[in-house]
């Protein structure tokens, strides 16, 4: 009888212990979750504080660029061969849109027979038409668009990681579904630094990766200094440089 009384005054022993030892549990976890859920708010709104930021220096850089003209010169590389390089002379017209004329002396015409002149015009016809879809495609990423920042944010597409002197923002589905652009901010400096860019282009969706690099003017307007487009379906690089920028 008294071993059956110990036996019974242990067993309640062992479950209040494992009674406290759960409460205390639960107790921890949900401070876990508090901790977890504060953290979640705090990088959210940094996520948004930062975004603002990036957003109101796209939108002043634009608007101070519109005041230049600058020269374009594309350097295009078609399966490893290089191709003469042409220019352009480049300003913003009232649409906001990049308006080009060409400049430089005329494409050297070829001294073959009429056959293979034709077929050489086809071709450059058809890359023409694949040039103009390229910077089509490169008006959608570059300058990044304030409007498909936020849309990217707010479908929670959007993200933040710190670097050196600076942050990444990364966004998906940002112009097309399945995109990724990778946008570098200076945080001291208020500047965009560079962008990276996975997309694609046309039906079949070749894959098309774009990369700029950022240079800044005298007044500190932020400009693409050098954009590099590569195809890999069309084994094709377009590697354009912008300079020689004065005002209006």
């Amino acid at each position: 009888m008294n071993r059956s009384l110990a036996h019974v005054h242990k067993k309640r022993l062992v479950l209040g212990v494992d009674s406290q030892a759960f409460k205390r549990m639960k107790v921890i976890f949900a401070g876990l979750i508090v901790l977890a859920a504060v953290s979640t708010i705090a990088q959210s709104g940094d996520l948004q504080e930062k975004l603002a930021a990036v957003k109101r220096a796209a939108v002043e850089n634009k608007r101070r660029l519109m005041q230049y003209q600058w020269t374009e010169t594309a350097q295009l590389a078609l399966k490893g061969d290089e191709k003469p390089p042409t220019q352009y002379l480049c300003q913003y017209g009232p649409d906001g849109q990049i308006q080009k004329t060409p400049i430089g002396p005329p494409a050297e015409q070829p001294s073959s027979g009429r056959m293979k002149q034709r077929i050489i015009e086809k071709k450059k016809a058809e890359m023409k038409d694949y040039m103009q879809d390229v910077k089509s495609l490169l008006a959608m990423y570059v300058p990044p668009d304030p409007d498909r920042m936020q849309q990217a944010y707010q479908a929670g597409n959007a993200s933040l990681s710190a670097i050196s002197g600076a942050i990444n923002l990364t966004f998906t589905n940002y112009a097309q579904p399945g995109d990724k652009m990778v946008l570098t901010f200076d945080t001291t400096a208020r500047k965009i630094t560079a962008l990276h860019v996975n997309t694609f282009m046309g039906e079949a969706k070749d894959a098309v990766s774009l990369s700029v690099q950022m240079g800044s003017l005298p007044d500190g307007t932020n400009y693409p200094q050098q954009t590099v487009v590569t195809a890999s379906a069309k084994q094709l690089t377009v590697t354009t440089t912008n300079s020689n920028y004065q005002k209006l």
